[in-house]
């Protein structure tokens, strides 16, 4: 019995990339006729975890896709022969929600200006050259502590054009900030750990409540 797999996977338009050219269609699925499947240079990919495949998003459109055929397996992402596109949503506004709620989850480790707030608060576009503009000046500053530093940047990152960059980047740092306020290498690696797994948690409910999935 061929054994499938369901994952994630983002686009940035609905054309395969890297030359392909093939179109993506929702119902639809694409197969690699020919040559092994390698990971990363030749294979369709996905990942398990929505989280894992913000990893590599390279736009908003995310897909909820099958796979079977030759799949090969790392620890965040899969690649197979065969893809099958089962939904698709462009998530920019959830994406843009993500990013602004891992910069406020370290919005206490610093004195943000309100435009700033005001941004990651509501999403007020108005306020968002403002909030970049500050954001950049701050983490440039070298007078910062290192958690302060790395709070800016999650804002900075927040208030990014490219939404799926802007999710990532924030919890990325938003994570790094909330450990380097630990003194000790292993209160570092468990503020860390907790960061991520909440990050991770957080963007699986955003994600599949855009779907329609009740977990």
């Amino acid at each position: 019995m061929t054994e499938i797999v369901k994952a994630w996977w983002f686009a940035a338009s609905d054309v395969l990339p890297y030359g392909d050219g093939r179109r993506i269609i929702v119902g639809e699925t694409h197969s690699l006729e020919k040559g092994g499947i390698v990971l990363c240079r030749h294979a369709l990919h996905g990942s398990i975890h929505p989280y894992d495949a913000l990893n590599y998003a390279s736009g908003p459109y995310l897909y909820r896709t099958e796979h079977w055929g030759d799949l090969v397996q790392e620890s965040d992402k899969i690649g197979s022969r065969h893809r099958n596109y089962v939904d698709m949503h462009d998530i920019t506004p959830q994406l843009l929600l993500f990013a602004c709620e891992q910069a406020l989850s370290v919005i206490h480790l610093w004195d943000a200006p309100q435009c700033v707030l005001d941004y990651l608060s509501g999403g007020d576009k108005t306020a968002e050259s403002a909030a970049r503009s500050a954001a950049w000046n701050a983490a440039e500053s070298a007078a910062r502590s290192a958690a302060e530093s790395a709070a800016w940047n999650a804002a900075e990152s927040a208030a990014r054009s490219a939404a799926w960059s802007a999710a990532w980047s924030a919890a990325w740092n938003a994570a790094r900030s909330a450990a380097r306020s630990a003194a000790w290498n292993a209160a570092w690696n468990a503020a860390w750990n907790a960061a991520y797994s909440a990050a991770r948690q957080r963007f699986a409910e955003i994600v599949n409540e855009a779907f329609g999935i009740e977990e």
